[in-house]
């Protein structure tokens, strides 16, 4: 009887184990934490250090907030804004930009994709244009 148990709880043990396919975040939830941490200081470095830059306060968020732009189990990237210190609250507009992936464990930066000025905003898409009514029409 004893050899069934532990065959019985071994097999249960085996089903239990999460699935390679799952998400690292929901495998080990403080990688997007880490991630986020790893990220924004490697981009406090490059700009010259804390006396002369801060990135976005969106980095000290939890998780990294809106400048996660993919998190996945091949990693994460950011992209955020950065500039001298203060320069959110005093209004000022941000000097640096920089987007970079970290690994899906959060202990290291995979790729430095960019970090420079600030690149223009992406373009909005066109929007439908409305109808207007046609001027050879019958006038109402």
């Amino acid at each position: 009887m004893r050899p069934f148990l532990a065959l019985t709880a071994c097999l249960a043990l085996l089903a239990a184990r999460p699935s390679v396919a799952q998400d690292s975040y929901e495998l080990f939830p403080f990688t997007r934490q880490r991630a986020t941490n790893v990220a924004r200081m490697y981009a406090e470095r490059l700009n010259g250090g804390l006396t002369v830059y801060r990135p976005d306060a969106c980095m000290y968020n939890r998780g990294g907030g809106a400048c996660l732009v993919k998190g996945d189990t091949n990693g994460y990237i950011f992209r955020f804004l950065g500039g001298p210190p203060g320069w959110q609250i005093l209004g000022l507009a941000p000097t640096a930009e920089s987007e970079i992936e970290v690994s899906a464990d959060g202990r290291s930066v995979v790729k430095l994709i960019y970090n420079g000025a600030p690149r223009p905003a992406e373009k909005s898409p066109l929007q439908t244009p409305t109808a207007e009514p046609d001027p050879g029409g019958p006038a109402i």
